[in-house]
């Protein structure tokens, strides 16, 4: 079952409330995304630790109900 963007958007911001969050649905299916997420809680951590962040906000999500996820991240 694929996960809406609204969706994708409340797991992030439950574990980072300040998030800045722009995602494309990348092949029109509910499955396939590309996202920019920016925060303050990403400040000092390298692009690794910060990706980390997210795909835990994502609660094992990321390969189930969701296939594809690109992500950016940055800190501000």
């Amino acid at each position: 079952m694929p996960l809406p963007i609204e969706e994708i958007k409340k797991l992030i911001i439950s574990s980072i409330p300040d998030a800045s969050i722009e995602i494309k649905d990348l092949m029109g299916d509910n499955n396939h995304y590309s996202a920019i997420i920016k925060s303050k809680m990403f400040k000092g951590l390298n692009k690794i630790e910060q990706h980390k962040l997210v795909y835990k906000s994502l609660k094992g999500k990321m390969g189930n109900e969701l296939h594809a996820f690109s992500i950016t991240t940055e800190a501000i």
